[in-house]
């Protein structure tokens, strides 16, 4: 069985979107280099963020996140994005009206069926949690073996925290990743078990 990671771009102080559920400059990283990251063209970034987040994307079977992403961005029409193969969304609603039945997204009420449900689908590769509030759910659940940041040099002050509403203390190992990119910082931590 993959490993389960929560991740996320994130501010200094915290925060993956501000308090309009807008990223603001987070993905800013993600267009500001010379590399390609994707065949689309649009994502460059700077070597060391590529040689790190092309690895660490291929890896990705399946990624879970919340009905709050999840309608933000209507579903990523369908596709899930970065080419995972299947999306498992976090919700005590069904599909929307309309929505393919034949689209790889999978809709489970509860982070622990949503967790056992992405790594039934994801086999060996990682399972991938964006981080808020059901990043924070899975941590506090004990099923988040590792907590991946991309810290972006700005202050929300306030909006959606990356821990979600985390009222505990976690412990996790000293960093085993800290690399410097193009106006970002990628962080890697194990959870301490």
């Amino acid at each position: 069985m993959g490993k389960v990671v929560m991740y996320s771009s994130v501010s200094v102080d915290g925060f993956v979107a501000d308090e309009n559920d807008q990223p603001g400059p987070l993905f800013d990283w993600l267009t500001g280099g010379d590399v390609p990251l994707d065949e689309s063209g649009v994502l460059k970034v700077s070597r060391a963020s590529y040689d790190y987040t092309r690895q660490y994307w291929d890896e990705i079977g399946v990624t879970i996140a919340g009905r709050r992403v999840f309608d933000l961005t209507d579903g990523w029409d369908g596709k899930p994005p970065s080419g995972i193969d299947h999306v498992v969304v976090v919700t005590h609603r069904p599909a929307p009206e309309g929505w393919d039945p034949g689209a790889p997204f999978h809709f489970v009420d509860g982070i622990e069926a949503a967790v056992a449900k992405a790594q039934e689908l994801a086999g060996d590769r990682v399972v991938e949690i964006a981080a808020g509030d059901v990043g924070g759910q899975a941590l506090a659940a004990g099923l988040v073996d590792e907590v991946r940041m991309d810290v972006v040099p700005v202050v929300f002050g306030s909006g959606r925290r990356f821990f979600g509403s985390v009222h505990a203390q976690h412990l996790l190992e000293d960093p085993e990743v800290v690399l410097q990119g193009n106006r970002v910082l990628h962080l890697r931590y194990r959870v301490r078990r």
